[in-house]
């Protein structure tokens, strides 16, 4: 048993934000059924790089889903997607704002359909407000939100997050509400509309930043690999690379100051956090100096030994490979049907007794599409029929029969 099992989605999404949503939905259990458009998610198409025909882009986030193929410009395409909400207990979409409405397809029909069932919207800047109507992209969201402004070193351009965080974190934020409206809907009996946006999930994240700016009312800057309020809490270079060092509290602090032996650290200045971030510009050059001596092992090796937080900073080669992912799940391998065995990122939360599972591959475009009719009490000539009016993708089902 797993913790979603017995939880319907039907998933309108595409590119990244919605398909991370309902892939972490269905990693517990649930069962998701990913409409496509007869062309499919764009991203089957992005890359390179492919694994063969297959975009490795559309294989990182839509694993343990159904494709399902359905043209919704057509009425009898919508008369299907309504049938599959009334059974369904979350509908999932990241249009921009009233594109359901104008398809006909809108919460309040969906709620005449099925008055339990939970939409839940992911858009870039949320269904109400003055930008509403603006396209959503994380980069975009990144910058409006903030994020950019502090993100690299002070005096150079803007630079945004390395992968797309607004994205990936408003997934993670809808299937959170989806959660909680599931749970709510256990008391009252009835859905209702949960709402999300890139660029609420990038504000949403500047807490200690946002609170240092309303009590100050000035903006924080960039600070490179460092932190503004703790010192030293950043990334240093050794004599063979870089290593992180989060000296997080004056304790810590006088355990570095001790395995150190530096006289030029044993100073006033230094000597609470307050002190150190006041003389930042101090400190850090000296520890800079000294670091270059020893190499990143020698040196976490030696904050390690008195309990100093410290690490190497990772490429995905170090970290794809490290042991401890494997010994976590965070590394997986399936038998994909026409690709062989493929690497997957493995699912971050663990239960002690109902965990997640990949069981499924992603799909091939409509590979579902037939059964999921059948199920829906379509007959043979009936879905031919839907293969004839372009409803359907023709040649997967087509080969889904056989």
């Amino acid at each position: 048993m797993q913790p979603l099992k017995g939880i319907k989605i039907v998933d309108l999404t595409r590119i990244l934000s919605g398909p991370y949503c309902t892939m972490t939905l269905a990693d517990l259990g649930a069962e998701v059924i990913k409409i496509e458009s007869p062309k499919g998610d764009d991203t089957r198409e992005w890359g390179p790089p492919f694994l063969q025909n297959e975009s490795a882009y559309f294989l990182s986030v839509n694993r343990n889903k159904k494709s399902m193929v359905l043209n919704l410009k057509e009425e009898t395409g919508k008369e299907i997607f309504l049938k599959l909400v009334k059974n369904a207990d979350v509908v999932v979409e990241n249009f921009r704002p009233g594109t359901l409405t104008r398809l006909g397809i809108g919460y309040e029909v969906l709620k005449e359909h099925n008055p339990g069932v939970i939409l839940a919207s992911i858009s870039g800047f949320g269904q109400t407000g003055t930008y509403s109507q603006k396209p959503g992209y994380d980069v975009l969201a990144q910058g409006m939100g903030g994020l950019m402004s502090v993100t690299g070193e002070l005096g150079k351009r803007p630079v945004k997050a390395g992968f797309s965080m607004a994205d990936v974190g408003t997934g993670m934020w809808a299937a959170f509400g989806i959660l909680a409206a599931l749970h709510e809907r256990n008391h009252s009996g009835e859905g209702q509309w949960v709402d999300t946006s890139l660029l609420d999930t990038v504000v949403s994240w500047q807490t200690y930043l946002a609170s240092s700016y309303f009590a100050s009312g000035k903006n924080p800057e960039p600070l490179g690999d460092a932190h503004p309020n703790i010192v030293p809490y950043q990334v240093f270079e050794a004599s063979d690379g870089y290593f992180i060092l989060a000296v997080g509290n004056d304790g810590l602090w006088d355990r570095f100051v001790e395995v150190m032996d530096l006289q030029s650290i044993k100073d006033q200045r230094f000597v609470t956090n307050p002190k150190r971030v006041e003389n930042r510009e101090i400190l850090i050059p000296l520890l800079n100096e000294v670091f270059q001596n020893k190499t990143i092992n020698e040196w976490i090796a030696l904050f390690e030994s008195v309990k100093i937080p410290c690490g190497p900073v990772n490429k995905f080669s170090d970290i794809l490979n490290d042991k401890h992912m494997y010994e976590r799940e965070m590394i997986i391998e399936r038998e994909h049907p026409t690709l062989g065995p493929i690497k997957m990122l493995g699912i971050p939360v663990k239960f002690s007794r109902t965990p997640g599972e990949v069981k499924t591959v992603p799909p091939q475009l409509g590979e579902h599409t037939t059964e999921i009719l059948e199920e829906l009490g379509y007959s043979d000539e009936e879905i031919s029929r839907f293969v004839e009016l372009n409803i359907t993708a023709p040649e997967k089902a087509s080969l889904i029969k056989k």
